[in-house]
């Protein structure tokens, strides 16, 4: 019992971990700098050489740390060494971790590639927002405790294991297969300004999500096979389709991991 509430313990500090990453992340993207004192346009100095290196490296780092341990066979490989019901949180807690220290180091380069003000200025905003709600939407659409490892951790406080995520494609997830990596885009790219080092941040990321989801899908296809692949067809990954669309036929929204 003792084993059991401490991995509860884990989780809930985990999750504490990320939903601190995850404020400073809207305050960094979106330089609200009563959120952070340091913001992807404010804070730390040095050269521009300077801050390439160090931010490009810090971004591989996160890409690196998240890409290898959302990998199904890293993932049985972890668990030979923690408990199962502990490992979601492990990925989030150190996802988390990195984040933050991308954060804290992260290196300005304050250059404008453009500065749009008026009614344009105010769309951009919008759409930015709309990223950031359609990302916390997203996880409570297939189910956020379990994403963030405190679902799993409850089960094992009941000497069960958590289990397996039906697959289902609920509202957003009609629209488009990855909504969450879709809000992520529209706020790392709907900015009245951006600058040199927010360019390098928005595109560098976009890279890793469009690399990152290749994998993803791999996975998704060879755990749920056909069920995946019709659901592939129909349904496009990233750009919801205006015209045209199809619905998912109710016998193929079976499991989702």
């Amino acid at each position: 019992m003792f084993a059991r509430l401490l991995i509860m313990l884990y989780a809930i500090t985990s999750y504490a971990v990320f939903l601190g990453s995850f404020v400073w992340a809207v305050g960094f993207v979106g330089n609200i700098n009563y959120l952070t004192s340091k913001s992807i346009d404010v804070g730390g100095s040095g050269s521009v050489t300077e801050a390439i290196l160090v931010d490009v490296l810090l971004l591989a780092l996160f890409a690196l740390q998240h890409s290898v341990m959302a990998r199904p066979a890293f993932k049985r490989w972890l668990t030979r060494f923690i408990p199962k019901a502990a490992e979601r949180s492990t990925y989030v807690l150190l996802s988390s971790l990195i984040l933050l220290l991308l954060f804290w180091q992260w290196r300005p380069i304050p250059t404008p590639i453009w500065r749009i003000e008026g009614l344009g200025a105010s769309v951009l905003t919008s759409i930015h927002w709309l990223g950031w709600l359609i990302v916390l939407t997203s996880t409570y659409l297939i189910d956020h405790f379990d994403l963030f490892g405190l679902k799993q951790a409850a089960f094992a406080l009941r000497a069960t294991d958590a289990p397996a995520q039906p697959f289902k494609t609920p509202l957003l997830y009609r629209l488009v297969r990855h909504p969450l990596m879709l809000g992520f885009l529209l706020a790392f790219w709907a900015t009245p300004q951006m600058s040199v080092g927010h360019l390098m941040f928005a595109a560098l990321n976009t890279a890793y999500i469009l690399v990152g989801l290749q994998l993803e899908e791999r996975d998704l296809v060879a755990a749920f096979g056909d069920t995946y692949r019709r659901y592939r067809r129909r349904v496009p990954m990233l750009l919801p389709r205006l015209i045209g669309g199809r619905d998912i036929p109710e016998q193929e929204t079976e499991a989702r991991p």
